[in-house]
């Protein structure tokens, strides 16, 4: 059976939904302001992952995740540009599909957007004034941490060593230096909605309190987002969300771990900060690099920990994915029926069994893949012995299934998938080079290697890889090929 480790416990515990086989699932989304980064990516692909797992292990799931779309960020920029907000919101909530896209992130059952829930934001407001939880001032609301008195219990942190920090405003006006914003009165040039305490726009704290319960209900099963927004974000939907209905807002709260570069913190500052779109164009094999292999990547290290970015661990990642194309090749060649025959059905039953424990114990990857990998090195041995066209259906429909929970493997043809812009012809087509062309071309290359014309060797490599080829430098100096 599925553990998940629960932040609000503090321990893994065994999933169980609130009805039998349907999960309800609240993820935090993007403020579309600007382009996704390397943290967004494993966010996203952490919570689509689990609700792969989910679906894979018989449930119906009902999936959330919102955009931020009203923000003091939005706002900037808008200013910045000379735009409406509306004019910044869809610019990037349009490169968030694109983005995600090419990482293979399926959209949520619904993706509702802040501003399409005022009235539901605003009667969540009401509901907290009403029962002593929060108190306008001067056309602001705000929440009173010190009435609800469970606050810090998700972060295990109390109120009486807290201290205002970053995100949390300083105003005199709070009868708490914790107590958050849950409207914001209007400012020249700001978008504004009308309210019972004048116009204004939501804090960030509520949006995704109403968005969650209208869709969801008032209690669900599991709650994610990425480990920075445990304080004060999450902390403050239980407290406004509990405090409002009187019952438990979530009951699982899933959170992924960082993403680090070089070892380093991500940060602009720095100059390590990437967002998807730039990792594509870093890499130094900018032709190969696709949205398969930077998910390989991404889910080769267990979600709660940190995640290193590092062109070696890209790399990494490609030779990886190359392994199983290889294989997965192979198994389209004609065989007979050989030696291996009756040991692939039960090494795929015990594959099988194995990816499931490795899910189960708390959505681990990283055991997941090496049990593919296991598999495929038996396949392999396997194909030395021999195998008839059945049993290698049998092996490509294991990888495929198996695949299909990681968001892998799944191209309709068994053949490293290419990133947009690189295929030859004008009509989107590939050109098949016969095999005396590849070996020309390889002559070519080696020669350019041996005049230490690295670019011309590279440029090789780009035009085979971009039709299809494949090129192996051995430790020798020599080099092979294959489709």
């Amino acid at each position: 059976m599925l553990s998940l480790y629960n932040t609000l416990t503090g321990k893994k515990e065994l999933f169980q939904s609130l009805q039998p086989k349907h999960v309800r699932m609240y993820v935090c989304g993007v403020t579309v302001y600007d382009y996704c980064h390397i943290g967004h990516a494993r966010s996203a692909l952490v919570f689509d992952v689990l609700r792969r797992y989910l679906e894979f292990s018989g449930y119906q799931v009902e999936f959330v995740k919102n955009f931020t779309d009203v923000d003091d960020k939005i706002i900037k920029r808008a200013n910045e540009r000379g735009v409406s907000c509306e004019t910044i919101t869809a610019e990037f909530i349009e490169a968030y599909y694109q983005d995600m896209g090419k990482l293979g992130v399926r959209r949520a059952t619904h993706e509702p957007k802040a501003t399409e829930h005022m009235a539901e934001i605003i009667a969540l407001v009401g509901t907290l004034i009403q029962k002593g939880l929060a108190y306008p001032v001067a056309g602001d609301v705000y929440f009173q941490v010190e009435k609800y008195r469970d606050y810090g219990r998700l972060s295990k942190r109390k109120l009486e060593d807290l201290q205002a920090g970053a995100r949390v405003d300083v105003d005199e006006r709070k009868r708490h230096p914790m107590d958050f914003a849950l409207w914001k009165s209007s400012k020249p040039g700001e978008p504004s909605w009308e309210s019972l305490w004048g116009p204004g726009r939501p804090g960030w704290h509520i949006e995704c309190s109403a968005m969650a319960m209208r869709h969801l209900g008032e209690t669900f099963d599991i709650h994610g987002g990425g480990m920075d927004l445990i304080f004060p974000h999450h902390e403050n939907e239980i407290a406004q969300s509990c405090g409002a209905t009187g019952k438990e807002f979530a009951r699982y709260w899933i959170h992924n771990g960082f993403v680090q570069i070089n070892q380093e913190k991500m940060s602009k500052s720095l100059g390590n900060f990437f967002t998807i779109r730039e990792i594509f164009e870093k890499s130094e094999w900018p032709e190969d690099i696709t949205g398969e292999m930077l998910r390989y990547f991404l889910l080769a290290t267990q979600y709660r920990g940190p995640l290193d970015f590092s062109d070696r661990a890209i790399k990494e990642a490609k030779q990886a994915l190359d392994g199983f194309y290889d294989l997965f090749q192979r198994l389209h060649e004609v065989g007979d029926r050989a030696a291996g025959e009756s040991e692939l059905a039960s090494g795929i039953d015990r594959a099988q069994e194995a990816f499931r424990q490795a899910m189960d114990d708390d959505v681990n990857t990283p055991m997941a893949l090496a049990t593919l990998q296991k598999l495929r090195s038996d396949v392999n041995k396997f194909l030395e012995q021999g195998l008839s066209p059945e049993k290698r259906k049998l092996a490509r429909t294991a990888f495929r299934s198996l695949g299909a929970v990681l968001g892998l493997f799944q191209l309709e043809t068994w053949q490293f998938k290419l990133a947009p812009g690189v295929l030859s012809g004008r009509d989107g087509s590939q050109a098949v080079l016969a095999d005396h062309d590849i070996e020309s071309k390889l002559v070519e290359r080696n020669e350019a290697r041996k005049q230490k014309d690295f670019k011309k060797a590279d440029e090789i490599r780009h035009f085979l890889a971009a039709r299809g080829i494949v090129i192996e430098d051995k430790p020798d100096g020599t080099s092979r090929w294959k489709r």
